[in-house]
């Protein structure tokens, strides 16, 4: 007889191989192919490739420190002739600019790409060491996170989960982001460079939020992000365990219609991880916590 798991309400219960969260009195879960995960693996794009192996093959040129210079205030950003203190002071809110404008993104959220700002340089691996030394380019560096997390109609209440709540102008922000399609890749940016400079647990607190409204309340919902989270930003993350589960998350949301990942259940795993270090739920044995008849 097939086996039926009975859950509690919002109950989450996640590992690479198995996962039970849900606001319905019971579900049923069958596990995911082998060949579908590794033709999954096998299909990433190669920027996200390049990403999780660090970008091995990219020389560092010492020579080359804007970034650097630019987050301690000392270079101006091109085009757009701004310190990055009066960035952050004249255009939080300002939603024209932060929409139309574009060449200032790889300023903010520099990585170890390209992109079509040529005046802005490429992260260099001797900077990201310089940058993350200095408390002050950090704490720019959040900063710059919570305005673009503003621009789309969310708010960040712990640095120390990476939970976010919405804005209270969250309804206009949303329908933006959905709308204008550029800004996925403006994330998947952002989300690389988080991961760069050590602030990566960040990352899951944006994606599960942004699942949670997929799930539970239909926002930001659309084919376009959609395609972007599931091939992009959740693959932003070089921390294997935590891009295991979410993806194991993910992949519940879309294919079993039945299941539903709740704010609830987003606040709780976030808990979790803050409380024992991992996503995973374990038993005090050790194991991955079950219920059920056989």
């Amino acid at each position: 007889m097939a086996s039926l798991r009975v859950f509690s309400f919002s109950h989450c219960s996640i590992s690479s191989s198995h996962l039970r969260c849900a606001r319905f009195a019971s579900a049923s879960y069958s596990k995911p192919h082998p060949l579908r995960r590794l033709a999954s693996t096998m299909s990433l794009p190669r920027d996200i490739k390049e990403f999780l192996e660090g970008y091995p093959r990219l020389p560092d040129n010492p020579k080359l420190n804007a970034n650097f210079e630019f987050y301690s205030n000392k270079l101006r950003c091109r085009p757009d002739n701004l310190y990055i203190d009066e960035l952050h002071r004249q255009w939080q809110g300002d939603y024209s600019k932060l929409e139309y404008k574009h060449g200032f993104i790889q300023w903010l959220f520099p990585i170890q790409e390209d992109g079509v700002n040529h005046e802005a340089q490429r992260l260099q691996k001797h900077e990201i060491t310089a940058m993350k030394s200095d408390a002050a380019v950090m704490r720019r560096l959040q900063r710059s996170y919570t305005m673009m997390l503003d621009f789309y109609g969310m708010q960040l209440v712990s640095q120390d989960t990476g939970e976010l709540r919405r804005t209270d102008n969250w309804a206009e922000r949303y329908r933006n982001l959905s709308r204008a399609t550029h800004n996925n890749l403006r994330i998947s940016r952002i989300l690389k460079c988080l991961s760069e400079f050590g602030l990566e647990h960040l990352n899951a607190g944006f994606l599960l939020f942004v699942l949670a409204e997929q799930s539970e309340n239909d926002q930001l919902n659309t084919l376009a992000i959609r395609s972007s989270m599931d091939r992009w930003w959740i693959n932003c993350l070089r921390n294997e365990e935590e891009r295991d589960w979410i993806g194991d998350v993910v992949e519940m949301v879309r294919t079993e219609p039945d299941f539903v990942f709740t704010d609830e259940a987003y606040r709780a795993a976030l808990k979790r991880r803050a409380d024992t270090g991992s996503f995973k739920e374990t038993t005090e044995e050790g194991t991955e916590e079950t219920t059920g008849d056989a």
